[in-house]
């Protein structure tokens, strides 16, 4: 059940963090020693743990608990992948999904097959982060596990400000950070820690330079390692990204805002066109009655508030409409574009198809949690100094009346103003030096790591390129989403050295429909064409669908 949740309304406890004093440019760190046994271990090749999309081998490497100190604690296993080169070898690239928290073993085989060409080149590297466990191996991850007694009792709705509301919303926040906090591994599951495996990979693969792809927190991930390796990174490229010259938690801060404009600018008109007899002219009153009639079904508003954000990849998207128009009376007509992916997501997620699914069907699979991904928490509040408890409650105080959609909920859920430790390592900012081996790819409408956050990075490191996708609402862009602009620009880069400075690609149509309906977002670029359906390439769109999912269902939580 854990599983479904996940997907579909994951506790959103995004976190928060007040402003960290970065360290400056930072000179390379060797944290390999030559002679030490981390880099002379042999990397021994074989089968995943998983079936594979594309040819790919695994292997287990073993790294330090703690690279600031490296002979002490029990030591780590991390997983990593391969997908060889087929053709004319470039190099080694390291290939991120993002979470904090993804499994990126088999993300290298996903982008080998729907890349040829960039399989073609590159080494693909997957890697399995520490705290992830190895991804086909049930259980190996690291969970922060709450007891239930603990949990919030009742249906919570942050729009309720009583103490009583806001003492239940509590409960969970906390009752995470003191489960997280009691594991001996939490200090050493963060960036400064992955960055160093990372690097570390690179050293074992003989590599002088490692290329990188990171996706969401992937971005992040990535611009921390370039900025603490400098001169041994190669190209990177970093899609739907956070400020990574600024704080992470910014990043999901800024959630209530841009999931309140992907709703209003994209969302709903696009239900209004799919859907006008169920929702007619005014889909925001639909969401409005739709809330309520949930809630009489003991479906906690949060809860069902929490389904409509972060809809950074279609199956969100559509499942997200199958929930709406469920609770919309009899079922609607459904466009013929849509009723066989509907069916299916339903399906999916409910046990049903869309004609079978009913308010009281969705209530029953909304079951409680008790299980949370530690290697989320553990990052996002180690990373850097947080919030207090207090201060994210007026967070909550000042967003909810701008964004009621998750302004109310957002500062409640936040695990992080409980956490007690302080970070134990600085993470520095990108040096000049790496700017120009750097490209950033963002969509305007991204509800998960919005545009501001990946243009204030740019701004803030010049010579970085931007490659931003106007009118598009969805969460990874370079090969997930089929974008033939968006994946002609990288690979000029990746491919043939070429690097964009700035463009403007337009985005692709939102399901069910042939053509782009522009919006007014911050994009303000002009587009030289829109896209159509057909402008997608082929290939295979399960796959592509199911890669895309996965990069947001991290971010996500």
């Amino acid at each position: 059940m854990r599983n479904k949740v996940s997907v579909l309304l994951a506790a959103t406890l995004a976190l928060t963090a007040a402003p960290l004093a970065h360290a400056g440019p930072a000179d390379p760190v060797d944290p390999v020693d030559p002679a030490g046994k981390y880099a002379d271990q042999a990397v021994t090749w074989g089968e995943c743990a998983f079936t594979p999309t594309a040819p790919l081998e695994c292997a287990l490497i073993t790294v330090p608990r703690d690279w600031a100190d490296p002979g002490s604690g029990a030591e780590l296993e991390v997983s990593i992948s391969r997908s060889r080169a087929t053709g004319e070898r470039r190099g080694a690239m390291l290939v991120n999904p993002g979470g904090p928290g993804g499994q990126g073993t088999g993300l290298a085989g996903d982008l080998a097959a729907l890349a040829p060409d960039l399989g073609g080149a590159y080494d693909l590297i997957g890697m399995d982060p520490r705290g992830t466990g190895q991804q086909g191996v049930a259980g190996s991850a690291f969970t922060c596990d709450v007891p239930t007694d603990r949990l919030p009792t009742g249906p919570l709705d942050a729009r309720d400000r009583s103490a009583a509301s806001l003492a239940e919303h509590a409960k969970e926040p906390r009752a995470v950070a003191e489960s997280c906090q009691s594991d001996a591994r939490t200090p050493y599951v963060t960036t400064w820690q992955t960055a160093h495996d990372v690097d570390l990979v690179r050293a074992l693969l003989g590599e002088e330079r490692l290329h990188y792809l990171g996706y969401s927190y992937g971005s992040w991930l990535g611009a921390k390692y370039a900025s603490l390796f400098p001169d041994r990174v190669g190209k990177v490229v970093l899609d739907s990204s956070v400020n990574w010259q600024g704080r992470l938690q910014a990043a999901f801060e800024a959630w209530p805002e841009i999931g309140d404009r992907q709703l209003t600018q994209q969302y709903f008109p696009w239900l209004a066109r799919q859907f006008p007899d169920a929702v007619g002219d005014d889909p925001r009153g639909a969401w409005e009655r739709a809330r309520k009639v949930y809630a009489e079904q003991g479906v906690a508003p949060d809860a069902y508030d929490r389904i409509f954000v972060g809809m950074g990849n279609e199956l969100v998207w559509l499942l997200s409409a199958a929930v709406l128009v469920a609770a919309l009376g009899e079922e609607p007509e459904v466009p013929e574009a849509l009723r066989a992916r509907l069916d299916e997501v339903s399906v999916r997620e409910f046990g049903v198809p869309l004609g079978g699914l009913t308010p009281a069907k969705v209530a029953e699979e909304l079951a409680d949690y008790t299980s949370y991904p530690g290697t989320y928490y553990a990052v996002t509040c180690g990373d850097e100094v947080t919030r207090t408890a207090a201060q994210n409650k007026a967070l909550s105080d000042r967003q909810g009346p701008r964004w009621p959609v998750f302004g109310w909920a957002y500062g409640l859920w936040q695990a992080c103003g409980h956490w007690s430790e302080a970070p134990r390592q600085q993470l520095p900012t990108l040096p000049p030096q790496v700017a120009d081996r750097v490209l950033v790819v963002q969509s305007e409408f991204d509800p998960q790591t919005g545009y501001e956050q990946a243009r204030a990075a740019v701004r803030a490191a010049p010579g970085v390129g931007f490659v931003q996708v106007a009118d598009s609402t969805t969460h990874g862009q370079y090969v997930v989403d089929g974008n033939p602009c968006v994946d002609g620009a990288v690979n000029v880069f990746l491919l043939r050295d070429s690097r964009p400075g700035r463009i403007t690609c337009p985005g692709l149509p939102l399901p069910g429909e042939d053509r782009v309906f522009p919006a007014d977002g911050p994009v303000r670029d002009a587009v030289s064409a829109p896209m159509t359906a057909g402008s997608a390439p082929s290939g295979d769109p399960a796959l592509r669908a199911g890669v895309q999912e996965r990069i947001g269902a991290g971010f996500r939580r």
